[in-house]
């Protein structure tokens, strides 16, 4: 059943697979989002960023020309890039602890593993916009704060205040 008021923001679903886009449409569209746009490789994505207002990234995380962790690490760090801010859901099929670490690093916002559920996909919407993680540079990285929650056993320097960027 079709949401009764629409969601006022334009995400760009960048999967080379028809399918799962038309999938992700689909929960979107139910969830009272209207703008959506599709590209089916990163390149042609970033192409399509430099000329619209996009508010929202879906991000598969295996396609052939460049994959969505290169695909990420272009939208933060490539000089060209029309918005380093931009929040990003990875979405992915392999939720192995070393590539959902690589996405993290990359500078995911968040990771959604299919099968995608819309209970799923609207959780991580939410957590984008009710729950938004500071950016932070450093020499290494630049992102969303890693830390979700504080660590009461860290004994080190505290130094994300120093290092959060502006939006």
């Amino acid at each position: 059943m079709a949401a009764s008021t629409s969601i006022p923001i334009t995400i760009l679903i960048v999967d080379d697979n028809q399918h799962m886009r038309g999938i992700l449409k689909e929960l979107l569209r139910a969830a009272g989002v209207s703008d959506i746009k599709e590209a089916s490789d990163p390149l042609e994505a970033f192409e399509y960023m430099k000329s619209s207002l996009i508010d929202l990234l879906l991000v598969d995380l295996s396609m052939p020309l460049m994959d969505g962790v290169e695909f990420i690490r272009m939208v933060r760090t490539n000089e060209n890039s029309p918005n380093h801010f931009l929040p990003i859901i990875m979405i992915t099929g392999h939720s192995e602890r070393s590539r959902v670490n690589a996405a993290r690093d990359a500078g995911v916002n968040e990771f959604l593993v299919k099968p995608v559920t819309a209970k799923g996909l609207m959780e991580r919407l939410s957590l984008i916009v009710n729950r938004p993680r500071n950016f932070v540079k450093s020499k290494q990285y630049f992102g969303p704060d890693r830390r979700r929650r504080p660590d009461p056993n860290f004994s080190g320097e505290e130094r994300r205040k120093d290092l959060q960027a502006k939006a």
